[in-house]
């Protein structure tokens, strides 16, 4: 009897709320039954919705993975900024809300569009000097960060509450959207923290095609599996080496393929067939060496 190959491809998981993006991935992992898991990016446990994980012999293109736009839909409670910037830190500074007008709520938010700096805040899993900083934050330290350059390409309000604004904004990687939700309060003349976080997707991969927990259960319980994309479909920026059969052959047996007029740099390999074989790499001198080769197709 032989045993059915573990799944390769990469799973868009629907996070629910309270999880955190590592216990998602080892729930993921049990559920479809893959020999390793890793996700592309993270998402805060109070945060839900796509998060990319790649599954099998995936994992070995993760960190090749571009994070491009990403779509978030979130509410700002006004009146009051906590610690954290959402609700699982503890209340430390209150405003009066004004008597906000749509029109002027829709201004506000188009001074925050284009290019930008934003500080991180003090709970983010950034290390300056080897030390994460949401772990200084827990022993009441608050120390300088630097600023970032951020990208907001487009932000909207998609409803408006007496103490709160639903927002959604397509951003740059890199920008915390507590603190945009926060700077969007003070600009409106109050305090204000995240009290709803969803990302709705994240480039180069599809908004739709989400799985959930439940979703993946039902489909092991029926002894089937999830439709994955590809594992190299997203990283199409790579160049893409296609070599003949005998320098296929050459390639898996760790040998040196010459003869490849490529960039220098990373490269995606494919066998005589069109299957992937994993990442290859060159100096620009027409050899082309092996990286991370998959054992089976891609």
């Amino acid at each position: 009897m032989t045993t059915r190959p573990g799944p390769c491809g990469i799973l868009l998981f629907d996070k629910p709320l309270g999880l955190s993006s590592h216990s998602a991935t080892q729930r993921v992992k049990r559920l479809t039954g893959a020999a390793r898991a890793g996700h592309v990016g993270s998402l805060d446990p109070l945060a839900t919705g796509m998060l990319p994980i790649c599954l099998g012999e995936a994992t070995k293109v993760a960190g090749e993975i571009l994070e491009g736009a990403k779509l978030y839909r979130f509410t700002i409670a006004l009146g009051a900024a906590t610690a954290t910037g959402d609700l699982e830190g503890e209340v430390v500074r209150t405003a009066a809300v004004p008597v906000l007008q749509a029109d002027a709520v829709a201004s506000v938010l188009q001074g925050f569009l284009g290019p930008g700096t934003q500080v991180p805040p003090m709970y983010s899993a950034i290390k300056i000097q080897g030390q994460a900083l949401y772990k200084l934050a827990r022993q009441g330290k608050d120390i300088e960060r630097p600023a970032r350059p951020i990208m907001v390409h487009a932000l909207q309000m998609l409803a408006l509450h007496e103490t709160a604004v639903d927002c959604e904004v397509r951003c740059a990687k890199g920008l915390y959207v507590r603190v945009l939700a926060e700077d969007i309060a003070r600009a409106l003349g109050t305090e204000g923290h995240v009290s709803a976080l969803r990302r709705v997707a994240v480039e180069p991969f599809p908004e739709s095609g989400m799985y959930t927990l439940e979703t993946l259960q039902a489909l092991r319980d029926a002894g089937s599996r999830p439709t994955l994309i590809p594992s190299d479909e997203p990283i199409g920026h790579l160049p893409a080496a296609h070599l003949d059969a005998a320098n296929e052959t050459r390639m898996l047996h760790g040998q040196v393929v010459s003869g490849l007029a490529l960039p220098e740099g990373l490269l995606r390999l494919y066998g005589a067939g069109g299957r992937f074989l994993g990442l290859g790499v060159t100096a620009g001198d027409g050899q082309v060496r092996a990286k991370r080769l998959f054992a089976t197709g891609g």
